[in-house]
């Protein structure tokens, strides 16, 4: 996906859960807390009162979809 089209649609998920598929295989789940034109930040709840950050590149990025469509 072309970086524009990815940060495009990573602005419509703000403060949404998502799951994120990069390219090299690895598997990224949390809420969107930030978006700029070079990287995502994802924000991991685990349970425990405790907050994991994620920093996912743009241009890593294979996959974008929605979190708990259950």
């Amino acid at each position: 996906m072309g970086l524009q089209h990815i940060e495009n649609l990573l602005r419509r998920y703000r403060g949404q859960r998502i799951n994120i598929k990069t390219r090299s295989g690895g598997l990224y789940e949390g809420t969107v807390a930030e978006i700029t034109n070079d990287y995502v930040a994802l924000v991991s709840d685990r349970g425990d009162e405790s907050r994991d950050h994620v920093f996912v590149l743009l241009h890593s990025i294979e996959a974008v979809l929605p979190g708990n469509t259950t």
